[in-house]
């Protein structure tokens, strides 16, 4: 989450008498994520949050995601749930920027999450891939391994900027992962970005998860490579076996996984690691001056990187067969 496009009291009161949620108290922006800029948003009825969707956000895409957190909270998910205007549309426009408006989620994301925590994140995901089997919509999923080469095109003779060497490093994990991705895994709705300040707790309860504009169709497991990525170092960088263990084994109390699931899981999360050290990297050298936003730091994923080059099976990750 963050602010890139300012909001003007007039234009915010025109947008909200659109919908029948109440008069308006008050609104704030979130200055926290890199992709669209958010607003909570407080009436006399309940409070909600505001999303104004930014330029790297397909347009044509925003149908897909508003009626999956339809899907997913018809099913009992605790997601944030699209409110509908007075004339039926989940999606508006306001200050120049496609906009929705939705329930906002009671709790708070960890940042130092517990063993407890991973469980929690491991068996919320996996009723997410059950929830989403029967989703019709379909979006593929931009930043898999075919969209990798094409983002570090656009940072790659200013690579080395972050850090001496890094363009040959990156090149040379890109040539080995395109040659063996992994293909034809149980696949379906993923959430492709459940980063810890996307999934909100009371106390040691999982009580949401949010930010679904990364949703995709892709393979279940890649899903949980992000999330082994995104919740099980420490902040000395330090792979932490237990809370990846509490994590798998939460999932696959859900959903188990399959024999081939559990052999690509070091060779996704290397993706997943790769991934995530692109689209920082990019978005180090590309934020625009003036946004309420500070980059991510794009050399905390290639240590993370370099740890999965080490691992010879899943079972480095806590799980055995």
């Amino acid at each position: 989450m963050a602010v890139y496009t300012e909001v003007t009291d007039e234009e915010l009161n025109v947008f909200i008498g659109t919908y029948d949620v109440g008069r308006l108290l008050s609104f704030k922006g979130i200055a926290e994520g890199v992709e669209n800029s958010n607003f909570l948003v407080h009436t006399d009825k309940a409070s909600y949050i505001l999303t104004l969707y930014e330029k790297r956000v397909d347009p044509d895409d925003l149908p897909y995601f508003l009626n999956l957190l339809q899907h997913l909270a018809g099913k009992g998910l605790s997601c944030p749930t699209p409110v509908p205007s007075r004339d039926g549309m989940l999606l508006g426009t306001l200050a120049g920027r496609p906009a929705a408006l939705v329930t906002f989620l009671e709790g708070m994301w960890v940042k130092r999450p517990r063993v407890e925590h991973c469980a929690e994140l491991g068996r919320a995901m996996a009723e997410l891939h059950l929830d989403g089997l029967d989703y019709e919509g379909f979006r593929s999923n931009a930043l898999n391994v075919g969209g990798w080469r094409p983002l570090f095109d656009q940072c790659r003779d200013r690579s080395d900027s972050v850090q001496s060497g890094l363009r040959a490093e990156i090149a040379q994990e890109l040539d080995l992962l395109e040659a063996s991705w992994p293909a034809d895994l149980p696949s379906g709705v993923i959430h492709a970005d459940l980063f810890p300040d996307n999934v909100f707790f009371l106390g040691d309860e999982l009580s949401g998860l949010i930010d679904f504009y990364f949703a995709c169709n892709d393979a279940f497991a890649y899903d949980i490579a992000i999330c082994l990525n995104a919740w099980c170092f420490e902040l000395d960088g330090a792979f932490n076996v237990t809370k990846a263990r509490a994590l798998l084994k939460g999932y696959a109390a859900v959903r188990p996984l399959t024999d081939d699931e559990y052999e690509a899981l070091p060779t996704l999360c290397r993706g997943a690691a790769l991934r995530f050290l692109l689209t920082r990297l990019y978005d180090w050298l590309s934020v625009p001056a003036g946004a309420m936003v500070t980059p991510k730091d794009p050399l905390e994923y290639l240590k993370k990187l370099r740890f999965h080059q080490t691992v010879d099976s899943t079972e480095a990750y806590g799980l055995e067969r």
